[in-house]
């Protein structure tokens, strides 16, 4: 039996998981976001000091965490697609995939640290 090699190059074997993914990202992203409008709603956030006593709790710390966790992976699943739909040369895709995954989890980093730091 032949391989197709175009499937191999492209990675077309993603569908059903990235569908999921994207989905399950969403949900947990609009559930936070409902989350802050009813805190800040709630609450009166109105100045630095009010937003900075909110995240001096720890289960808001951890819970914009997990938004960022899937802010940055529903962003990696949809410039992936997009770029495997797109970019046909493969050294040139797989140039802005390294770029991208070092990009996203040095903003992962750098929201952990302004989050705990």
């Amino acid at each position: 039996m032949v391989k197709d090699i175009n499937r191999v190059i492209t990675g077309a074997h993603y569908g059903l998981r990235d569908w999921l993914i994207q989905r399950i990202t969403a949900v947990l992203m609009v559930v936070y976001v409902l989350l802050w409008v009813i805190l800040t709603t709630f609450l009166q956030i109105s100045d630095y000091a009010a937003l900075k006593s909110l995240f001096t709790n720890q289960w808001m710390r951890i819970a914009s965490f997990l938004f960022f966790i899937s802010l940055c992976w529903h962003a990696w699943v949809g410039v992936r697609n997009v770029l495997m739909d797109y970019i046909h040369t493969a050294s040139i895709r797989l140039t802005i995939h390294i770029t991208v995954i070092i990009s996203l989890f040095f903003y992962l980093i750098w929201f952990a640290e302004i989050l705990w730091g």
